[in-house]
């Protein structure tokens, strides 16, 4: 029996209970809810408008009672920026996530559900697509398509879903070949209906799982890209923070202003790395094991 062969699928309820058990599950999950909040109620939590310019004397300011987090080199509120950079990252997280997975999950249970050719020709393209450099390719086609936030959720759902294409088939060859599976053919099911409501219920718990996880890689992705200049200027996000506090050339006496977006991108990529294994160690007891 292989060990993608052993694999515990508990349902929502129990899979929430047994998380809550789990401390580094429960420490990542409260870390993902404080900078969802944060990102709710940004209007009600920010000192001030993120992009509004400060006066002359509020250019670069360390932390103090009126500016928690310090200024950046044009006046603005550094806090107000952390506090609104949290939804760019959570939406590009999120929703490059979903397509991500959501592509993965197609290929991956088309491909392990059919076998034979589809199989074959699926995974060619996925191999081909995992051996290209990942931010290479995402770097030009960042410069190609131009600055902009739905860019980097395209570009970034382009390169990844490979990874989960290869995880949700090995699930599905191993859960086509159970016995529910196989009565369900021998009482007239449709291959559509085996695979929608057969088998793909049964592989949620690993694509919750890898979904988990894909939102920190996203995350860290597009504070990448946009450091490197390559995220949308009109949009305040913790990876544009960091580009212009290093463009700026005034790190050397404002140290405040790039430490708060490269810690509040640690943490939230931590936390779901937590709630990721978490998820993994409940789902897979070999796993957990280990």
């Amino acid at each position: 029996m292989t060990s993608e062969e052993i694999v515990y699928t508990p349902g929502m309820k129990d899979l929430f209970k047994e998380l809550i058990s789990n401390k580094s599950g429960l420490l990542g999950l409260i870390i993902i809810l404080v900078f969802v909040f944060m990102a709710i109620f940004a209007p009600h939590i920010a000192i001030s408008d993120p992009l509004k310019i400060g006066k002359p004397h509020e250019i670069l300011l360390p932390p103090s009672p009126d500016h928690p987090l310090g200024t950046d080199d044009l006046g603005r509120d550094i806090w107000s920026q952390i506090v609104y950079g949290a939804r760019v990252s959570l939406l590009v997280g999120f929703l490059a996530t979903i397509i991500c997975v959501g592509i993965g999950t197609i290929i991956g249970l088309t491909s392990g559900f059919f076998g034979g050719k589809v199989d074959e020709i699926l995974m060619r393209i996925t191999d081909m697509v995992m051996v290209i450099p990942g931010l290479p390719l995402m770097i030009v086609l960042s410069a190609v398509l131009g600055p902009s936030i739905w860019n980097i959720i395209f570009v970034i759902s382009v390169i990844s879903w490979p990874y989960s294409a290869r995880v949700i088939r090995s699930q599905v060859l191993s859960v086509k070949e159970r016995p529910f599976v196989e009565a369900a053919r021998c009482l007239g099911a449709s291959d559509i209906y085996l695979m929608f409501r057969e088998i793909l219920p049964n592989v949620v718990p690993i694509v919750l799982a890898e979904a988990i996880l894909y939102v920190s890689s996203a995350i860290y992705s597009e504070a990448v890209l946009s450091f490197l200049g390559l995220g949308d200027p009109f949009h305040i996000s913790w990876g544009m923070m960091l580009h212009f506090a290093f463009s700026s050339g005034a790190l050397a006496y404002a140290w405040w202003w790039a430490l708060s977006p490269g810690i509040a991108i640690a943490l939230l990529i931590l936390g779901f790395t937590f709630l990721g294994s978490a998820v993994n160690d409940i789902i897979n007891p070999r796993l957990k094991e280990r």
